[in-house]
């Protein structure tokens, strides 16, 4: 009878001691409403962390999971962090390297080096966020602009065959560095002096790279003086990457000026027949009608910069150049709206939140003349407000192959105005479009945000909230989220964010930013600099 007694007695010790020796997590969020980045639905589990990854998911409890530091998230949404396929997030400088406004709105990766003016120096950058620190994971793309001005400055013209193998070497150097591929800003100089096949020339060395992308700020997305014209862009941008052997990503892919209101359906089925056919072509939005991008692009003529500031203030001092500069400006500025769309982002305080129209009126000269002036003191952070038709922009949120950008730059000291979207463009999607306006799901729009852009990385352990995984979470409580910041008053941080894990470590905790740089500069494919 005694023997009956122990058996029982014996299996209750070896359980018990089972589960005393079982590891102990780092974290263990419990109660949690999970979104793995999949698209699909939320499913109530607990999610352990242990050096840095995800190891457990499902019901702590019943599993004996214990963590030294549990973290009650009920009633909140938990998802993986959120990736910005197109930022310009200053990690190198002190006043951006924490990254606060990005990880309010709960992102965790930012790819930068885009618009065509990333450098080739990969390694040495990513080093330095190494030893410095860096609040989110950073991921650079190699320019074909820098490329083009470095070896053949800023001249409107094709380059020699030794030229073209001097940009080619240039590239490939960043790209054996672990840059992602390869970016342009056709739109931008010197980009735009290029032809096509130059730039396909160019991404052919990308494509060398297993998994390399092509990104473009392409040629024309609508406001281009002279036009381009909106779907050649598109078509330009697709045969670049189809006839080099790349994936290709349009950035802030979205119609421009009020004559392309209602058009997005015409861009996207370019890219859609270019899916069918088997080429890997996707985009990134952010959700706000203005751009932000510089003085000279919007108000002076490519011709007219060719050669460099000095050759421009040159043009602009001859008395029949400058009669038609002056001329090719207004009609510049008309197709952006005029004057008084043009928003100052710049640090001078003299510039800073005033419309070029409002300069010009306190100078008592024309918008094109106070643009010349400003110009010769440098180039100026303009915004172009209502250049964005929001039709356009909600028919793109529900497109399955568009992703999420800020776009935007940490502001640095005395620029007090600034695009609202680099304090709120992810949560302002969120808002938006899932709670406002419900025209995506939220499971859909997350995915947007992190798993659709893990595949088309490349990545095999980030983006998802899954077992082995990095662990780059974020925590949203979904009746409190709300972009709040605006044009007039940008700096504010988005609410609703609870937690954000930045490779297993809180990076905000209890909606606060912790000031942790838990952040990691990450090569082509997400591995970790080394």
């Amino acid at each position: 009878m005694s023997r009956l007694w122990a058996c029982p007695l014996v299996v209750g010790v070896l359980l018990s001691s089972c589960a005393d020796a079982a590891p102990v997590s780092d974290i263990l969020f419990v109660g949690g409403e999970v979104i793995d980045g999949s698209g699909s639905a939320a499913v109530r589990q607990d999610i352990a962390i242990a050096d840095q990854r995800v190891t457990f998911l499902g019901d702590a409890s019943a599993s004996g999971v214990r963590a030294r530091d549990t973290v009650d998230v009920s009633g909140l949404v938990v998802t993986p962090g959120f990736v910005d396929m197109h930022s310009h997030a200053e990690l190198d400088e002190d006043y951006g390297r924490g990254s606060e406004a990005f990880l309010y709105q709960g992102i965790t990766t930012v790819l930068l080096g885009l618009d065509g003016g990333g450098g080739n120096n990969v390694a040495d950058r990513l080093g330095r966020w190494a030893s410095d620190g860096i609040g989110t994971n950073g991921l650079l793309f190699v320019g074909h602009n820098a490329a083009r001005r470095a070896v053949i400055g800023m001249e409107d013209r094709g380059p020699s065959p030794e030229e073209l193998d001097g940009m080619r070497a240039w590239v490939r150097a960043g790209m054996e560095e672990g840059a992602q591929g390869l970016s342009s800003g056709l739109f931008y100089l010197p980009g735009t002096y290029a032809e096509t096949e130059e730039v396909i020339a160019l991404n052919r060395v990308a494509a060398e790279y297993a998994g390399a992308i092509y990104d473009t700020h392409d040629r024309d997305l609508g406001a281009s003086y002279p036009p381009f014209g909106y779907l050649a862009s598109i078509a330009e941008g697709i045969r670049i990457g189809e006839e080099a052997g790349t994936k290709v990503i349009f950035s802030h892919f979205n119609p421009q000026g009020a004559a392309n209101y209602g058009r997005a359906p015409e861009g996207a089925a370019l890219i859609e027949e270019a899916r069918a056919r088997g080429v890997d072509v996707r985009a990134a939005q952010h959700v706000y009608t203005a751009t932000q991008s510089n003085l000279r692009s919007y108000t002076v003529p490519g011709w007219a910069a060719a050669g460099g500031d000095t050759a421009m203030i040159r043009r602009f001092d001859h008395p029949d150049t400058v009669t038609e500069i002056d001329r090719q400006t207004r009609e510049m500025l008309a197709i952006r709206g005029g004057a008084d769309r043009l928003l100052f982002a710049d640090p001078r305080p003299e510039l800073n939140g005033r419309t070029l129209g409002a300069v010009a009126a306190e100078w008592g000269v024309s918008g094109p003349t106070a643009a010349r002036r400003i110009l010769r003191d440098g180039n100026a952070a303009v915004m172009n407000l209502g250049l964005y038709d929001t039709e356009n922009t909600r028919y793109l949120a529900q497109k399955e192959w568009m992703m999420t950008c800020t776009d935007g730059r940490n502001p640095g000291p005395g620029q007090n105005v600034t695009h609202p979207r680099v304090f709120g463009a992810f949560t302002k999607k969120l808002k938006d479009f899932v709670i406002d306006d419900p025209v995506v799901s939220l499971p859909f729009a997350v995915r947007s945000m992190s798993g659709l852009a893990a595949d088309f990385l490349g990545w095999t352990d980030r983006g998802y909230i899954r077992e082995g995984y990095w662990a780059d979470i974020t925590v949203l409580d979904m009746d409190t989220v709300e972009d709040m910041a605006t044009y007039e008053e940008p700096q504010q941080f988005s609410r609703g964010t609870v937690h954000v894990l930045v490779n297993g470590t809180f990076a905000v905790r209890d909606r606060v930013a912790t000031g942790a740089l838990a952040g990691e500069p990450l090569v082509r494919g997400g591995a970790v600099f080394d």
